[in-house]
């Protein structure tokens, strides 16, 4: 997903991680996404399917 400019990717990845975690500092999630960004496998991907495949091993203990 190279062709989205970075701050909009980071906002979207977070806005879907706050979905999964409503309690969660919006900054702190940010902080989250841009993680996810430095991983050049997930930067690949849209951001809402980036976050939802970072989040699987989490979602599978449920």
């Amino acid at each position: 997903m190279d062709s989205m400019p970075v701050n909009l990717w980071i906002a979207a990845c977070a806005h879907r991680l706050q979905q999964q975690w409503h309690t969660v500092d919006p900054l702190e999630l940010e902080d989250v996404a841009r993680d996810l960004w430095r991983d050049e496998r997930l930067r690949a991907m849209p951001p809402d399917e980036a976050a939802v495949d970072w989040l699987k091993p989490i979602n599978e203990l449920k």
